[in-house]
C-alpha cells in the first residue's frame, strides 16, 4: 500500500473510531480546538510593537500578544526559510529532514530531480570555494509526516495560504496533507506583490494565485482566502496555516500606507516601505482574529504567530537591534523571532515566557492541544503545554542549528550552532574558528569568550559533534580544486 493510500485509510478508520455514529438522544461531544498558524517571511525579532518596535505599528499583533503568551526567546530552526518551514511541518530538525538551505527551485538539477522523483546526493559544484557543500534536498520528502497529515485522522480540514517553498508541484501543500492550497508553490518570493504578481505586470507570477484584480496587494489576497476558509469551515475543527510572502523582498507596499510612515519619526528602523508591509501583515492578522470573534471561535482556537528567520539586513529592509546581524547569519538576529501563542482559557492573557523555544516545538504542541497521535518518527521538538499552562518547564537546555552552505555569495559561510543554557557556540567550517557568547550577559554577542574559556568551548564543541552525528547531518568538506585568489 502506498503511503498516501495508507494515510487515507488511517484517516477514515481513525475518524470512524473518534466519531462513531451516536444514538439520536446522545449529546454532541465538544469539538476539537482549531489551530491557526501565521508564519511571516523574514520578520525580525523586534519588527512588532509588543517585541519593541516603536516605528512599525502592529495593533492587531499586539492585541494577540496581550491575549496570550509572549516567548521572549523564540527561535526559528534556521536563519533562512525552507529549513524552518520543514521543521514547522514535521517537528524535526532541518539537518534530520535533509532540508538545510533555502530550496533553489530554479536550479537545473531541481527539474531533473523532480522528473526522476529522487533527490540528488553529493556536493555542490566547487565554484572555486574553499569548501564543497552538501546538496540540499529540493523538496520535503513524502515520507515525512506533516501537521495536516497528523490531524486528518481526527477529522480536521486543513488549509495552506501563501508561501510554501518546500518543493515543486508534486510536493505542493495539497500533496502534503492540506485540503486546500491558496498560493503555495515552489517559489520563495513573489516577483511582485501586486496582481498579477509578475515583474512584467502582464503574466501570472504565482502559479496557484491566478490574476483576478489588477493591482490587488498580495497580503490582502492572502487574508481574504484565510477569512473565506474560516467562513466556510467554521462548523468543524480546522488547521489554517497563513504563510505570508511578506515581509520578504521585493520590498513593495501600498502607497497610502507608505505615505503614513514617511511622516512618522524613525528609529533604528526607518524604511517606510518595509514598515507598510509590516502593517499589511498586521491588518491580515486582525481580519483573521475578527472572523474568529464573529463565529465565537476565539476561545476554541490556538493562534500561533511567528516567523521563519530573522529580519533581512543584507539590504535596507529592517534593523534587529539589540540583536546582532539578521537573516542568514549565525547570530541572534538571524534566528530569534517574535513568537506568540494565544489560546483563551488555556493560556493566561499577558503571560511572558523566557524559556528558549523553537519552531520544531509547534508540531508536538499542536498534537497535545488537539489530542492527535504523534507521528511514528523521531520528533526533535517538545510539547510547550507546561509553559503555556505555567505548570512546569521544559526538560531541555540545548538547541542546535546546522547550515552547511554558503549564502549571499560567500559573505555567509557554513556554520553550526549549539545553544546550551545561556551559552552559545558557533562553529565556523571554513576557518575552523569557534565563537563563544553568554546570551544572558551579552544579548548583542559583542564579546567572544572563546579564547578565555577553552574548556567551555571544548565541552560545547563535543556536544555539537555528537548531535550532528546523531541526526545524520551532512557536513561540508575541503575542496581539492580550490585556488586562493
Amino acid at each position: 500500500m502506498q503511503r498516501r493510500d495508507f494515510l487515507k485509510a488511517l484517516s477514515l478508520g481513525a475518524a470512524a473510531a473518534v466519531f462513531p455514529q451516536a444514538p439520536a438522544t446522545a449529546k454532541a461531544s465538544k469539538r476539537k480546538p482549531n489551530v491557526v498558524l501565521v508564519l511571516v517571511d523574514d520578520m525580525g525579532w523586534t519588527d512588532v510593537g509588543c517585541f519593541g518596535s516603536t516605528y512599525y505599528q502592529t495593533p492587531n499583533i499586539d492585541r494577540l500578544c496581550r491575549g496570550g503568551m509572549k516567548f521572549t526567546q523564540g527561535y526559528a530552526a534556521c536563519a533562512v526559510c525552507s529549513p524552518t518551514r520543514a521543521s514547522v511541518m514535521t517537528g524535526r530538525y532541518p539537518a534530520r529532514v535533509g532540508v538545510t538551505d533555502w530550496i533553489h527551485f530554479h536550479d537545473r538539477r531541481a527539474t531533473a530531480a523532480a522528473k526522476a522523483g529522487k533527490n540528488p546526493e553529493g556536493f555542490d559544484p566547487h565554484r572555486n570555494r574553499k569548501l564543497l557543500t552538501p546538496i540540499c534536498k529540493f523538496w520535503l520528502e513524502h515520507n515525512e509526516v506533516t501537521i495536516p497529515e497528523m490531524l486528518k485522522p481526527l477529522g480536521y480540514v486543513s488549509c495552506h495560504v501563501g508561501k510554501w517553498h518546500l518543493g515543486p508541484k508534486d510536493w505542493y501543500p495539497d500533496k502534503q496533507g492540506f485540503d486546500y492550497n491558496f498560493g503555495g508553490t515552489a517559489i520563495g518570493a513573489p516577483p511582485s506583490f501586486f496582481d498579477p504578481y509578475s515583474r512584467s505586470g502582464k503574466t501570472a507570477g504565482i502559479a496557484t494565485f491566478p490574476p483576478r484584480k489588477k493591482g490587488e496587494y498580495l497580503t490582502d489576497r492572502e487574508a481574504e482566502h484565510a477569512v473565506g476558509f474560516i467562513e466556510k469551515h467554521h462548523d468543524k475543527p480546522f488547521f489554517l496555516q497563513v504563510a505570508h510572502y511578506a515581509v520578504h523582498s521585493p520590498i513593495q507596499a501600498k502607497k497610502e500606507i507608505i505615505a503614513k510612515y514617511k511622516a512618522r519619526k524613525t528609529t533604528n528602523q526607518k524604511n517606510p516601505v518595509y514598515a507598510a508591509m509590516v502593517e499589511s501583515v498586521d491588518q491580515a492578522v486582525g481580519k483573521i482574529m475578527n472572523v474568529l470573534d464573529k463565529h465565537k471561535l476565539t476561545d476554541d482556537t490556538m493562534f500561533i504567530f511567528t516567523s521563519d528567520n530573522g529580519g533581512a539586513v543584507h539590504f535596507p529592509a529592517t534593523d534587529n537591534a539589540p540583536l546582532r546581524k539578521g537573516k542568514g547569519y549565525a547570530y541572534e538576529g538571524g534566528i530569534r523571532e517574535p513568537f506568540i501563542i494565544r489560546w483563551p482559557g488555556k493560556v493566561k492573557a499577558g503571560a511572558v515566557c523566557n524559556t528558549p523555544v523553537c519552531s520544531i516545538d509547534l508540531l508536538p504542541t499542536i498534537a497535545t492541544a488537539t489530542g492527535a497521535k504523534m507521528p511514528d518518527k523521531t520528533i526533535d521538538g517538545l510539547d510547550l503545554t507546561p509553559l503555556l499552562k505555567q505548570t512546569g518547564d521544559l526538560k531541555r537546555k540545548t538547541l542546535y542549528w546546522h547550515f552547511p552552505h554558503y549564502w549571499w555569495g560567500t559573505r555567509i559561510k557554513p556554520y553550526s550552532i549549539i545553544r546550551d543554557g545561556d551559552w552559545k557556540l558557533i562553529r565556523r567550517y571554513e576557518s575552523g574558528k569557534r565563537e563563544l557568547y553568554n546570551l544572558k550577559d551579552d544579548l548583542s554577542e559583542k564579546t567572544d569568550q572563546a579564547a578565555a574559556m577553552p574548556k567551555k568551548v571544548a565541552e560545547l564543541d563535543a556536544k555539537l559533534t555528537a548531535w550532528l552525528e546523531s541526526v545524520g547531518a551532512k557536513l561540508p568538506k575541503p575542496n581539492p580544486e580550490y585556488k586562493p585568489k
